[in-house]
């Protein structure tokens, strides 16, 4: 399976409302903390590859935007957790990558099994995420801790889906007066560790 992603700058509330106006539904409110690990067998920062655990909690509709006030208020067994592997890109026209993830019952459990096998953690990226639906592709409204408000538009495609996939995301960012060219093809983790756009 591959993710089609494109991700932009946004302020939150003018995106909220464009979104409104273009006939997005919203379907969920999150608060997800990904941990990203090294590997001790090969440098991920220069394979262009990622692996991570998320934890992640549903919100309410009244959760305040910030991700720092939502971090604070929460409990640690409100979690859901998933492991995630993520190839290197495989364009230069989106973030798309093949990609790898299943749940795991207990995070502290696999955070200690990769410990055991000399991965080690690299950062922390804690974010609020808004999921809407427009025209097929999953938009997110992202508010995350150290870096500002983001909106990523994403859809899944096999191989030969891909090109296809990457117009309809362009096509939705568009609607939302965004311009598919001012992506960042950088994650949120490379943007906190400084790292320069590919």
């Amino acid at each position: 399976m591959y993710e089609v992603e494109m991700k932009v700058r946004a302020g939150g509330d003018d995106v909220r409302a464009r979104l409104r106006d273009a006939g997005a539904s919203r379907s969920r409110v999150v608060f997800q903390e990904d941990t990203y690990y090294d590997a001790p067998h090969r440098e991920f920062a220069e394979t262009d590859e990622a692996l991570r655990v998320r934890r992640e909690t549903e919100l309410g509709e009244d959760a305040p935007p910030g991700v720092e006030a939502v971090a604070d208020a929460l409990d640690d067994g409100a979690f859901d957790t998933r492991v995630t592997y993520k190839g290197p890109l495989v364009d230069d026209e989106s973030k798309t990558r093949e990609e790898f993830e299943t749940g795991v019952a207990d995070g502290a459990t696999m955070a200690r099994v990769f410990a055991e096998l000399g991965f080690s953690p690299a950062a922390t990226v804690a974010k609020r995420r808004e999921f809407w639906r427009l025209d097929g592709v999953t938009v997110t409204v992202d508010d995350v801790a150290g870096l500002g408000t983001f909106v990523e538009a994403e859809t899944e495609t096999d191989e030969a889906g891909v090109e296809g996939a990457r117009d309809r995301v362009a096509d939705a960012l568009r609607a939302l007066n965004l311009d598919p060219d001012d992506q960042i093809r950088t994650s949120y983790l490379g943007l906190l560790l400084g790292v320069e756009e590919k």
